[in-house]
């Protein structure tokens, strides 16, 4: 489950960053590979009970069995999860709820990047449905468990692709198949055209999400759920892999030399986490340029607590799963 890239600062992160979560209960989307694995493994390392959500797939039963292998002592709990249908996101809440009473950490991870233009069965964007609608639904389904804990924390997941044009409400709609196309070539080996847009869009909205329930978290009173933001910057994951094998990227881009191990990218949502002198609001990536580095303590930009993007982001997400009620 390891890249060929060598690891920097994960041992750091681990020994500096982080606290004993033995007793608490931390739910994962996406922990078949990359950053997902890293911190299903380091949670449980720390004796997090580990609530790993996924589609069904051999592939999530190789890493389990990896898990348990790496982690002998460790606490999983896999539970199926297809972020590409409502359903079963609400099913997987629901199998939550009458497993426990409290979730202490909801690690959004899964993502899906550059993909065509495609609907879900429920008719959106497969990149808007995956990586923003269904983390929402998800948050808000389990936002009374989270609310229960001494110190809840959720935790989203952005990118370097954050930064763009501000969120247009038509990503957010019943529009899937029909949102620009799937681009040139050209365009789309060099991060650019209709599938890299719609992929900016759902990271950016996964910051706007993060900032929108921060605030909606201060106007209740609630100080005891933070809402935290990461990003990986460039790491080598299956994310890429994916990507280009549906022609959303060249595999070989130069601009990939730059990655970091999913080891390093998986470093802020640990941070996030487990940092336990992390506060709401707190926004953890690598330092620098961004694309690689330890995870630092960030200065969030401008949009991404723009009030347009909050506003389109949470209305656009209510319309698609249901009102969100803090």
């Amino acid at each position: 489950m390891s890249s060929q890239i060598p690891t920097k600062y994960l041992d750091q992160v681990l020994e500096h960053h982080t606290q004993d979560m033995t007793g608490k209960v931390v739910a994962i989307t996406g922990t078949t590979s990359g950053t997902g694995y890293v911190c299903a493994k380091e949670v449980a390392r720390k004796g997090a009970t580990v609530i790993l959500l996924n589609r069904k797939s051999e592939r999530a039963e190789k890493a389990l069995d990896q898990l348990k292998t790496e982690v002998p002592e460790g606490k999983f709990d896999p539970i199926a999860c297809d972020l590409q249908s409502f359903e079963s996101v609400r099913n997987a809440a629901e199998s939550i709820k009458r497993k426990y009473r409290i979730v202490d950490v909801l690690v959004n991870n899964a993502g899906v990047m550059a993909l065509r233009d495609q609907a879900t069965p429920d008719g959106y964007d497969v990149q808007m449905q995956t990586n923003v609608l269904s983390h929402f639904l998800l948050t808000k389904e389990l936002f009374p468990l989270l609310r229960l804990s001494d110190q809840g924390r959720i935790v989203n997941h952005s990118s370097m692709a954050r930064l763009g044009p501000p969120l247009a409400i038509e990503y957010f709609e019943k529009k899937g198949g029909d949102l620009g196309g799937d681009g040139t070539e050209e365009e789309n080996f060099s991060f650019r055209g209709p599938r890299w847009m719609r992929y900016h869009q759902t990271k950016l909205a996964n910051a706007a999400f993060t900032y929108g329930l921060k605030n909606k978290l201060e106007a209740a009173n609630i100080s005891n759920v933070l809402s935290l933001l990461a990003h990986p910057g460039l790491a080598k994951t299956e994310l890429a892999t994916t990507s280009a094998a549906v022609g959303g990227m060249d595999a070989d881009a130069e601009f990939m030399n730059m990655a970091q191990s999913a080891e390093d990218g998986a470093t802020g949502i640990i941070r996030a986490a487990m940092d336990p002198k992390a506060q709401s609001g707190d926004f953890y990536g690598p330092d620098g340029q961004g694309w690689n580095g330890f995870p630092e303590k960030l200065t969030p930009e401008d949009l991404l607590f723009d009030e347009a993007n909050i506003q389109i982001n949470w209305e656009g997400c209510e319309k698609a799963v249901g009102a969100f009620e803090i």
